[in-house]
């Protein structure tokens, strides 16, 4: 900050500290809007499905907070190093988790269309992939609020895990739809969960990654480690 006064050099810390803890209360938003949405779908809750839509505007907001403070900072602080990586990674990250938001959402919607006819669909894939995915998630957030680039690592490892069950449902439930087509219904909205899950692990996944980056300097591979097959860090179409 060169010849800067300390009150200026305090109120620039304070800034920083500001904006790390706008994107650490919409970590713990996006977690338990997740949390919500699984529980809405495995457990059939009805009361937890109303949840994460309703936590969306708060997360919204928390999201143009820091992207104001974020944008307010480059501009006038003209941060440099470690700093500018932080204020960057923060400003990408805030966007994964609003992303994160209205995934969890998208899948408290569809929770009341889900059916279990006779107990036939097995919710035994989705329960272990929502489990990693909400585990990842609590990683990612928890590697963004203490900085740490080895608990970010590990998430990004993980990756795999989450796309190898995610193929697993999907074949899973093709078979059950081929099996009888009244169970085709219920079975399109569990793709439709389990692709949304599949993406929070995405977006967990892009946070660990500039999490690793705002504090090494380093990028992560461009390539994914994926189950059966590598795949590039590029965002999928909506």
């Amino acid at each position: 900050m060169g010849n800067e006064p300390a009150h200026t050099i305090t109120r620039y810390d304070q800034e920083l500290d500001r904006l790390r803890g706008i994107v650490a209360r919409m970590g713990g938003l996006v977690e338990r809007q997740t949390a919500q949405a699984i529980a809405a779908v495995v457990n059939q809750n009805e009361e937890a499905a109303l949840e994460p839509p309703e936590l969306d505007p708060e997360v919204d907001a928390l999201e143009r907070e820091a992207e104001m403070l974020a944008i307010r900072i480059l501009a006038l602080r003209a941060p440099m190093a470690v700093d500018l990586r932080v204020i960057v990674a923060v400003l990408k990250m805030s966007g994964d988790l609003e992303r994160i938001g209205d995934y969890a959402s998208s899948i408290a919607r569809r929770a009341a269309k889900v059916e279990v006819l006779d107990g036939a669909i097995s919710f035994s894939a989705l329960r272990a992939m929502a489990r990693l995915v909400q585990e990842n998630l609590h990683m990612a957030v928890e590697s963004m609020v203490e900085s740490d680039a080895e608990r970010a690592q590990e998430v990004w490892k993980a990756d795999t895990a989450v796309d190898e069950l995610y193929t697993t449902m999907f074949r899973e439930l093709v078979t059950y739809m081929m099996e009888d087509p009244r169970k085709i219904g219920p079975c399109i909205h569990l793709l439709f969960v389990a692709k949304n899950l599949e993406r929070i692990g995405d977006h967990a996944t892009n946070i660990a990654e500039r999490v690793y980056y705002a504090v090494t300097g380093e990028m992560l591979p461009s390539v994914r480690p994926r189950g059966g097959a590598a795949r590039t860090n590029v965002e999928q179409p909506e």
